[in-house]
């Protein structure tokens, strides 16, 4: 069978693993303390910052700043459909569409209900972070130096 044959076949199937590898495989994928987080994490420490990771505070964000009133969320670009990186599954497209419509509108609502109750939110594509991490806590550190 020739190469571009093959190919084509491998992209009209609709996936390669069964689904109990699949559910293990989607069962590993992190929700939090994920690479980006870490990375932000211990730059705001080097700077100096102290923040919370594990607060009753709503939307549980990945970072929380008390006494500023301020909520850090670093957003996935797969997850929260990344203007730049976002990539629609070809297969079960429903299910998805469904799934991350629901991941924009919880977004929408955490940073509406927090704004209700006088946070700041800041909201970072894990690309962000991944490029340019120094630059991310800055901006964290400037608004955080805003509020104290």
């Amino acid at each position: 069978m020739s190469r571009a044959r093959r190919s084509s076949a491998r992209e009209r199937r609709a996936d390669v693993l069964t689904p109990e590898q699949r559910k293990l495989c989607m069962s590993r994928i992190r929700g939090r303390d994920t690479k980006p987080e870490i990375l932000l994490r211990h730059t705001l420490w080097r700077m100096g910052l102290r923040y919370r990771i594990q607060s009753r505070v709503e939307g549980h964000p990945d970072l929380v700043f008390h006494s500023a009133r301020i909520a850090v969320f670093v957003d996935g670009c797969q997850w929260h459909c990344c203007p730049d990186h976002w990539v629609r599954p070809k297969s079960n497209t429903d299910f998805w569409d469904r799934k991350f419509e629901k991941n924009r509108t919880r977004d929408v609502t955490v940073n509406s209900l927090l704004k209700e109750q006088g946070w700041k939110i800041l909201r970072f594509w894990e690309h962000e972070v991944e490029q340019d991490c120094t630059a991310v806590a800055r901006r964290i550190r400037r608004a955080v130096n805003s509020i104290r």
